[in-house]
């Protein structure tokens, strides 16, 4: 470590010793490219424009198998659950074990922190 980033590691740890140890700030900027890279090939984030898979705009507080538009798995459309930060993270996790028999055929993205990004750049999406 060079001296030009021990103010920056100084930061990071501080801010880690006053969030329990977990810092995790969400980067939307960071979630658009992960978007891109991860989810882009099968949905939009314009408002009507379905693909593969539906449309995510507005997807943040919509009830999921909700979007009149798209045709949704019949496990999906009846799964009960609505889109917020914990189930998003949850269900980018490993989306099958979430609501089996969906017709999402992603694996699911691991890495925490990239999940926080995603979800903070798709509640931006509205």
């Amino acid at each position: 470590m060079t001296m030009r980033h021990l103010p920056i590691a100084i930061f990071v740890a501080g801010i880690a010793w006053l969030g329990g140890g977990h810092a995790s700030a969400q980067d939307a900027a960071a979630g658009a490219a992960i978007f891109k890279s991860q989810c882009g090939i099968c949905h939009a984030v314009a408002e009507g424009r379905n693909m593969v898979g539906p449309s995510l705009f507005g997807v943040v507080g919509r009830p999921a198998g909700n979007l009149p538009t798209y045709h949704y798995s019949p496990a999906t459309r009846s799964s009960g659950l609505t889109w917020d930060a914990a189930t998003l993270d949850r269900y980018l996790t490993s989306p099958g074990t979430v609501i089996p028999h969906t017709i999402m055929t992603y694996g699911g993205l691991q890495d925490a922190q990239m999940r926080a990004d995603l979800i903070a750049y798709l509640s931006t999406v509205h």
